[in-house]
Parts: structure tokens; sequence; C-alpha cells
């Protein structure tokens, strides 16, 4: 749920009393430097109530999470993401127990999230976030208000009936474009829509590239024709028949685009060891068999006509070829 103004804890208590609502988690986020033991960096915080790793499946690896308790005391509490633990304390275990420096104040480590990957192309994955207590983040929050509210339903079969019903339940203080009200099977429908248009984009792509790159190994096929054709001549002569000669060039063909597709696996390789860290990426067995598939099968549709061209010289003619 989110909004263009700021709701407040009367929003929070109000939703709470919404039936099937199992839990509502307030939401402060930023960017602030955290300075840790062995570095300093710039992460993604969010302000939020001890109900967040219930509601957003957040499991602690390392240590525990703050509780309800330190977030009525405004407890300097903290728990963070792997990377975080292995960037400023050099180790995802050794960070439990530590402090920081966040704005001017000092926070326990408390406990280390487990690491679910994501991010990348500049956006920070969620292992790069720190979750504190909200009551301890007054001093940047004097207003006391959230940027967004996540609710939870006590159920999948309410979903539908909880919305609507938060919905009116906002209606009360706020007008109907001032807020937004979504299910998570909404974020996901459109994330899957986006890449799904952006699959599409890449295969298309793809084509073209194997139909540009099958006419250039066609082009290439029949420069060696042109090329060796004494030599078919030869061969014919002293008895080669046209299926010899067909499956030579056929052969050929396929082994140059094979090698071009090996080519490519290798650019793969190195690429998706960069990407892996930034994104949970990799390469298994069926995606290297159907790259190579694919790259013998163009060499075999394009590879074919030169391959018959070839097979269908004359002896005599080929011979007598300048």
């Amino acid at each position: 749920m989110t909004s263009e103004l700021r709701f407040d804890d009367k929003d929070v208590q109000s939703l709470k009393k919404v039936k099937n609502v199992a839990a509502v988690v307030p939401f402060v986020s930023g960017y602030a430097a955290v300075q840790g033991s062995i570095d300093t960096k710039t992460y993604e915080f969010a302000a939020t109530t001890a109900d967040v790793f219930d509601v957003m499946n957040i499991v602690i690896e390392h240590g525990v999470p703050f509780t309800k308790s330190d977030v009525e005391k405004g407890a300097k509490k903290m728990v963070i993401g792997p990377k975080v633990a292995e960037q400023i304390f050099g180790s995802v275990t050794g960070a439990v127990g530590k402090t920081v420096k966040m704005k001017e104040m000092v926070f326990k480590i408390v406990g280390v999230a487990k690491a679910k990957g994501g991010g990348g192309l500049g956006a920070p994955s969620v292992d790069e976030h720190l979750y504190i207590p909200h009551t301890a983040a007054i001093s940047f929050n004097p207003t006391k208000t959230y940027m967004m509210l996540y609710i939870k339903a006590t159920n999948e079969t309410v979903v539908r009936g909880v919305k609507q019903d938060a919905t009116k339940t906002l209606l009360k203080r706020y007008k109907k474009d001032e807020f937004s009200v979504m299910e998570q099977t909404e974020i996901l429908n459109t994330i899957n829509s986006i890449f799904g248009i952006l699959n599409s984009v890449l295969v298309a792509i793809a084509a073209i590239s194997l139909i540009v790159g099958g006419v250039g190994i066609m082009n290439i096929m029949y420069v060696s024709v042109v090329e060796r054709i004494r030599e078919i001549g030869i061969r014919r002569a002293i008895g080669a028949l046209k299926t010899d000669i067909l499956y030579q060039f056929l052969a050929e063909s396929v082994l140059l685009s094979a090698l071009g597709g090996a080519l490519g696996l290798l650019i793969a390789f190195i690429v998706v060891l960069i990407l892996r860290n930034f994104f949970p990426v990799y390469i298994d067995l069926m995606t290297v068999c159907i790259a190579l598939g694919v790259s013998s099968g163009v060499g075999i549709l394009f590879g074919v006509f030169p391959a018959k061209k070839a097979a269908d010289l004359s002896p005599i003619d080929a011979i007598r070829y300048e």
C-alpha cells in the first residue's frame, strides 16, 4: 500500500481493526552511510516494526530479529543483510553483536538475514538492506509518518476482501487518488508482463541474429565451393560420390556454426561470471545443449545449399575450371 501523502499511526491502528488482517507493518525507507569495523558504505534502510520479518518472509540466519519490545522501547538494534555484513565487517557470522554508526546514532547488530539475491544494474539487492525499529528513527522521522504500509491477511482466500475493506477504511481519511492498495499478485503480474515483453524482444533479436549468421555461413560456404571446384572435380574423378561431396561441405558448415556457438557460450560464461555478483544467474547443461544444437541446426539449414551445389558439379567441368 503506497501513497503520495504520509500515513500515520492512526492509519495503522484503523487497518489493524479490518477483518482478516493478521498484521500491519509501517515502513519508512531511505539511504544512509553505515560505518562498520572495516569499512563505511551507503545502504538502504527500513525503519519498521518487528512484524516485518514475518510479513516480508525475511529469515534470520545468524542471531535474532529485533522484537516488539525493542520497538516499544525504541531500542537501537539492527538486522542487516548478508552482503552488508561481509562488506563492513568482513564476515556474516562475525557481524552479530557488533555495532555500527548510522546518522550519528550507534546501533547494535542483533541479526543477519538469509541471502535472497536480486538487485544489480544500479538497483540494490535485498541482501544490502538494513532493518531498524521505527521508534529508533524519530530523529530523522520527526513527523512519525510512513511512506507505505504492508498488510498481511490471515490467509490467501481473504486477500481480495481485505483489499476492499482496507480501501474503504482509508477512504474515510483520504481521497481515492491520494493512495493505492495493491495485492502482491498484481505486482508479480506486472513484473511478469514486463519480463514477457523483454523475452519477446530478446527472442526477436536472437532470431534476426541467427538469420544473419546463417546467411554469413552460406556465403562463406559458397565462396569455399568456388575456390575448390578443381578439388571437387578430382575427387569425383577418382570415385567420390555426390553424397560424399555433399556430406563433406555440410560437415564443414556444421563445424563452422558449432565453433561459433561454442565461442558464444564462452562469452556467455564470462558475462555470467560478472553478472552473478549482482544477479542470481547461471548457465545449466540444458542451456548449453540447446545452444549447441541450435547453432549446429543453423549450419545444416544454411549449409545444405552450397553443399548441394558442390555435389551437383560435373566432374569433367570441375577439372577444367580455371
